[in-house]
Order: C-alpha cells, then sequence, then structure tokens
C-alpha cells in the first residue's frame, strides 16, 4: 500500500517513541499474523477469532452484543473461544459451516455477500479472512485448544516508513508474529494524529499522541511527539528558572515540542494561588500585605511550609479524600458518615503515609462507629463492588468493563476479575443492612471462615488474585484482604503510586499528568510519561509523604509559572508551559464568596434522591463548605457549581466547567445576592467606619484577589 508524500513528510518531522518492555529486533517477522499455522493447524484462538475481531464481527455493535445480532452471539472481541467455537460449529444443528464444502457456508456466504448479511459485506473471496475462514473450516472446524500457544507480549514497532505502525505478537511456545493487518488501532488524540485500520499514522495537530494497537485481548502503545510551529528560541530553556527535577522534565518536554515556558508569576498572584490551591482559602489582606513587603528571598518557601501546617490544611484535603471515598449522607447514617469523616480528618492531620491510609482501609474490622474506615464495606456490600471501588480509588484502574467480559479497551480478563473479587468473599457485616434513610448505620465488619465468589461464566470460583498478583490458595488460612493490601501498597505495583501522584498533581495544576486523572489504563498514557515516573519514585523514596510532594510541587517553577499565554504556548493546555486558569472548585468559590461579605452560609439540611431533606445540626454557624463531612448536605449553590456528587467512585462527578445557569445564580440568586443585602455584612462594616469609596475599593481588592487594584481600575 503507498502512502502519499505529503503523509510520509509529516511523520518524518516528528519523533515517534515505542513503549516496549525489551530491545526489539530490528526486522520484524515476516509472518502475516492470523492463518499461518502449519497446514492442517490452523487454531480457532489464534487464527480465526482475530479475524472476526478486526471486521467487527465480535464487537458490541454487532454478534458480540449481549444478545447477539440475527440469532447468532459471539463474545465480544473473543473473550470466550470456547463458547464461539459452539456458536459457529453447533449451535443451530451446525447451520452456520459446512465441513465438506466450506464455500457453502454461512461464515463465508453472508459476509461475502453472496447471501443477504444486515451487516453487509464484511470481505471478498480473494482475500486473507477468506482463505483462512476456509481453511479452518476444510481442517474441519477444530476448537480452540488448551494447547494453543498464548500471547504473552504484545509490542508495537515503527517500520522502516515511520508512517506505519507494525505489531509484533509474542507467543508462550517461543515464536512471534506480525499481527498488524489483524490489529485494531486507536488514536489517544485526534487532535494531533489520527491512524487508519492498517496503522498508517496521519499528523493533523501538535503535541504529544499515542496509537494503542488491540490484539487478542492485549495493549501496544506507540508514542507521538509532533513539535508545534514555533520559533524556538534556545535562551527559552537555558535561562529558565529551575527549581528541582519538574522544572528539568516540563523544560524537556517544551524544548522538544517547540513551546515557550511562561515567566515567573508576581507575589501577589502567588499567594492568592498557593493559600486557594493547598488550604482553600484566600489570605487575609494582612497576610498578603506582609508577603508583598518581604524583602526575604526565600519567603515562597517559606509561606509554602506555613501553609503545610495550617489548620485549613486538613479541611480541604479531608474534603478531597472524601470524595474519593465517597462520603455521603445520602447512603450512609448520620453517625457513620462522621466516623468515616472523622477517621479521614485524623489522618490528614497526622499526615498518615498514603500506603498506611490505604492498607487500614482495606483491611478494615470492627465497628462502623468506632473504626471509621469499615464504612469503605459499608458503602460497597458485595465483593464486585469492593473490587471496582478499591481499584478505582487506590490504583486508577477501571475493570467494571470486565465483569461480564474480557476489558475491550485494556488488559484486563473476566477471569482476572472475579479473581480479584474473590479476594473480598469472605467480607461480613452484621448490623445495619444499608438504608440510607433508617436505622442507626451502626454495623460490625467481620470475616467468614469460607465462601467463594463464583465465575459465572465457568460456574467455579477463581483463585484469589491481586490484579497482575500471585494467587493464593482457596484455603489461605487468614484475611484475604491482608496479602492484596501488601500488594496493592507496595513500590512494584505500578498503578498505586502513580495513581496518587496523579491525583495530588491534578489538584495543583487542575489537569492531570494523566487525564482522565483516575483513569491510568495502559492506552491512556501520561501527557509527560517521564515527569509522571521520576514524581512516582519521588514518592517511594519518601515513603509516601504527600506533603513532601506537594511542597515539591509548590516549589516548583513549573507550578510559580505565570498564566498569561503568549504566541509561543497560547495553543497548548497539557504540557505546563504556563499555569493554566480555571474555575475555582465549588466549595472553594462559595467558601471565597463567604469570607469577602463576611456573612457564612448555613448548612442544616441533607437532601435524599427523590427531594426529600432531613434536618441536621452537625454544622455550626460559620462552617465552611469544605469542612462538610459528606456531599449529601443541600445546596444549590454546590449543586449548580459542580459539587462532587460522590455516588460513584470517579472524578467525573465533579465538573468545574462554567455554564449559563451559573452566571444567571451570581447574578439573580440568592446565594450573593443575600450576602450582599446583609446588614452586617464586610462592605455595611466598612462604611460604619467611614472609609472613602476609594478605600473600600482597595480593600476589596486585597480581600478578593489579593492585590492593590491598578491605576486602571481605579
Amino acid at each position: 500500500m503507498k502512502c502519499c508524500p505529503s503523509l510520509i513528510a509529516a511523520v518524518l518531522s516528528c519523533s515517534v517513541s515505542v513503549l516496549v518492555s525489551q530491545d526489539l529486533p530490528e526486522a520484524m517477522p515476516k509472518e502475516d499474523g492470523a492463518g499461518n499455522s502449519a497446514p492442517g493447524t490452523i487454531s480457532f484462538a489464534n487464527d480465526v477469532l482475530p479475524v472476526f475481531a478486526k471486521l467487527g464481527c465480535n464487537s458490541g455493535a454487532c454478534h458480540g452484543a449481549l444478545a447477539g445480532k440475527g440469532g447468532f452471539r459471539l463474545s465480544l472481541r473473543g473473550f470466550d473461544p470456547f463458547s464461539d467455537h459452539f456458536n459457529i460449529v453447533k449451535q443451530a444443528r451446525g447451520r452456520r459451516v459446512e465441513l465438506r464444502a466450506p464455500a457453502k457456508s454461512l461464515l463465508l456466504t453472508k459476509p461475502t455477500g453472496a447471501l443477504a448479511h444486515k451487516g453487509g459485506v464484511r470481505f471478498d473471496v480473494d482475500s486473507k479472512a477468506y482463505r483462512i475462514l476456509s481453511s479452518w473450516i476444510a481442517d474441519g472446524a477444530p476448537g480452540p485448544r488448551t494447547s494453543d500457544p498464548k500471547i504473552v507480549s504484545l509490542q508495537a514497532v515503527r517500520e522502516e516508513d515511520p508512517s506505519r505502525i507494525r505489531v509484533k505478537a509474542t507467543y508462550s511456545d517461543g515464536s512471534s508474529r506480525d499481527v498488524t493487518r489483524w490489529s485494531l488501532f486507536t488514536s489517544t488524540d485526534e487532535t494531533i494524529a489520527r491512524v487508519s485500520e492498517q496503522g498508517l499514522v496521519k499528523i493533523v495537530g501538535h503535541g504529544q499522541g499515542a496509537v494503542t494497537a488491540w490484539f487478542g485481548s492485549h495493549i501496544a502503545v506507540a508514542m507521538l511527539s509532533i513539535p508545534y510551529p514555533n520559533q524556538v528560541n534556545t535562551n527559552w530553556y537555558t535561562r529558565a528558572r529551575r527549581s528541582n527535577f519538574i522544572d528539568d522534565r516540563t523544560l524537556e518536554q517544551l524544548q522538544a515540542l517547540h513551546l515557550e515556558p511562561a515567566p515567573r508569576c508576581d507575589d501577589a498572584t502567588f499567594i492568592r494561588r498557593a493559600f486557594l490551591d493547598t488550604i482553600g482559602v484566600l489570605p487575609t489582606p494582612e497576610e498578603v500585605t506582609t508577603f508583598l513587603k518581604d524583602p526575604a528571598v526565600d519567603k515562597r518557601n517559606l509561606l509554602i511550609d506555613r501553609l503545610l501546617v495550617r489548620p485549613e490544611f486538613s479541611d480541604l484535603w479531608s474534603y478531597h479524600w472524601s470524595d474519593v471515598l465517597l462520603i455521603n449522607g445520602a447512603r450512609l447514617r448520620p453517625k457513620a458518615v462522621k466516623s468515616f469523616y472523622q477517621w479521614v480528618r485524623g489522618h490528614v492531620e497526622k499526615n498518615t503515609r498514603w500506603d498506611q491510609f490505604v492498607r487500614e482501609i482495606i483491611t478494615a474490622r470492627g465497628s462502623s462507629f468506632e473504626n471509621g474506615a469499615t464504612n469503605f464495606y459499608a458503602l460497597h456490600q458485595d465483593p464486585q463492588n469492593m473490587a471496582e471501588n478499591s481499584s478505582q480509588a487506590f490504583l486508577g484502574l477501571s475493570i467494571e468493563c470486565a465483569k461480564c467480559h474480557n476489558h475491550p479497551l485494556e488488559k484486563w480478563t473476566n477471569d482476572q476479575y472475579y479473581a480479584y473479587a474473590n479476594l473480598f468473599s469472605r467480607v461480613r457485616a452484621k448490623g445495619w443492612g444499608g438504608d440510607g434513610r433508617n436505622g442507626d448505620g451502626k454495623r460490625s465488619l467481620v470475616l467468614a471462615s469460607s465462601g467463594e465468589l463464583i465465575q459465572p461464566h465457568t460456574g467455579k470460583p477463581q483463585p484469589p488474585t491481586p490484579l497482575d498478583g500471585k494467587p493464593l490458595p482457596f484455603d489461605f488460612p487468614g484475611d484475604r484482604r491482608r496479602p492484596l493490601a501488601e500488594w496493592m501498597v507496595s513500590p512494584d505495583n505500578p498503578y498505586f503510586t502513580r495513581a496518587i501522584t496523579n491525583r495530588v498533581w491534578a489538584k495543583f495544576f487542575g489537569v492531570g499528568l494523566v487525564e482522565p486523572v483516575d483513569d491510568l489504563r495502559l492506552s491512556n498514557p501520561a501527557s509527560n510519561g517521564k515527569l509522571l515516573d521520576e514524581l512516582a519514585r519521588f514518592v517511594v523514596q519518601n515513603e509516601y509523604d504527600l506533603k513532601k510532594l506537594m511542597r515539591l510541587i509548590l516549589q516548583s517553577e513549573t507550578y510559580q509559572r505565570s498564566s498569561l499565554a503568549s504566541a509561543g504556548n497560547r495553543d497548548e493546555t497539557r504540557y505546563f508551559s504556563r499555569y493554566y486558569p480555571r474555575r475555582l472548585q465549588a466549595e472553594i468559590l462559595l467558601d471565597a464568596m463567604s469570607e469577602a461579605t463576611k456573612v457564612p452560609t448555613p448548612f442544616n439540611q441533607i437532601a435524599f434522591p427523590g427531594a426529600d431533606n432531613q434536618k441536621t445540626d452537625f454544622y455550626p454557624v460559620g462552617t465552611r463548605a469544605v469542612q462538610l463531612y459528606d456531599s449529601a448536605v443541600a445546596s444549590y449553590f454546590l449543586k449548580t457549581f459542580g459539587r462532587n456528587q460522590r455516588e460513584i467512585t470517579c472524578e467525573c462527578e465533579r465538573t468545574n466547567e462554567a455554564s449559563m445557569v451559573q452566571v444567571l445564580h451570581i447574578s439573580n440568586g440568592d446565594t450573593l445576592n443575600r450576602k450582599l443585602a446583609a446588614p452586617e455584612n464586610r462592605i455595611q462594616q466598612w462604611i460604619k467606619e467611614g472609609l472613602s469609596d476609594e478605600q473600600i475599593i482597595r480593600r476589596a481588592f486585597l480581600v478578593c484577589l489579593a492585590r492593590e487594584p491598578s491605576a486602571k481600575k481605579m
């Protein structure tokens, strides 16, 4: 297949790197993937099923749908070869294959258009797909064998012509094949690069992109780096300020992408930014004035140290972790909510290591009132939910799709899902059953001495096994969650450290190194993989002390860059050439309004699904929004401005996007207007003090924006 010169030139102008686990041979194997077994030994699993996957026959939109299509059902992308073989060869009296006359088989006549087919023509009679299927039928349509070689690795390799990605599969018998023809390709960002069904890459934008290749439930990723069309000034990088390795890695990437790093922000901008991101409150006018007048060269570092030990730090970060853990008064009873929140806050105040924090949740036992961590299991009461939510919250992995079939976008299989969930199969509870509106919420978490989770597909339990971990024997004598916790928080776990590192980074920058923040699947690579890896190593070396990670981020020149865009960086939003402006988090914005006006917001009702409310006396007057225990506290403002509802473990539950409803509420709603009309608000106090209009404006700027107004603003 020929490529147009413009396509080749475009791709030659970018650098292409490949994620591999070992050195690759200079040349790809000459095999062409499926159908290369010796005559008479075509493998159903390795040769036939890849054809169906490539042609979309076993996709969710076709016969891979839960109910199949036209009475014919295949497992999604071939995750169950044995049932697929039965449905093709034996179901409906074997009408789909003609062993004595392969060309008359419905498996061939329909997709070639010889007979009517709702899916249309999928391949021609002179195609490779036809030859594989007809040869397999002629060989007697043999089924999958346990002795069939299994894929052990999949690698994306750049061909001599860099506009094409080739894919190599290595099997358990030591053989390897070029499976490019049968791989499914996807671009992770089609604004940067697009990829054809044949693996041809077309560059359409600039930045760090990637192409993923799927074959046989395995994923390979090829990274693409396409520079922006800017005139590069080497002084941008050689003269840029550097405080730590964060700056080294970001400047390295900015130079590769031809992006200009923004200069350092001014002191007024920094103090406001650092206060809001670190402790969720605005600095007072006195704090601003003192900081701006301080001549010390290290005053920013000193400010950072002070912020990290302020009590407001515990308010904000307890709230952040409560989002992750779904502390929600609509799902837990009040005493359980308070117990869970106070457990979280206690650990934040003590700066407990993150690995210990997670270990205590995973292995929690006892009373929901005395050990707040046990309420994790009150929110997730069956092994499947325990598995899915622990994986999402602490590893950044969504494994829910593997509950019914092999994950279509990741390597996780249906068997792995049930093996992981079986680690929780003996968790039991006594007491409150889970009604969010009734009961006292008290339950005791205990462990049963027996019990297994059945894999519905096989009718048998899977050996309890951490994801990519070693299986436990069914008769393991202790709490299965203990070895699970040790595996989960191990520095060798490739997901755990990166997941929390990415979450913390996103809280300070508004965008993660991986986006979405809690989606760390292999097919969703980081925008700066080297930086994320180095940050994760830093976290391990500092024994999961998250304050040290926060200090490192706050001290970096990357964090302290100006938000003002230049011609050399205004088009990018992922590589941290500047600080990206963003709307304040709903709770922080409401607290800022309350502080600016000196009129507190009341929080006195819990809202349940169905529009019914219950009164609560948990929150005295003056409680800030980030001090709330749970997300069920009624607040139209917080709901409108995208508060995390804590219904599912997903960062998608929160939105910081602006909307017209928000604009109208600020202008016409009662939240801000009541505060402005309150007789004892801050403005009324200034008027009573006899301040002039100019003095009031200057104070308002200091209170709200942490800076003096410019002459133009006056």
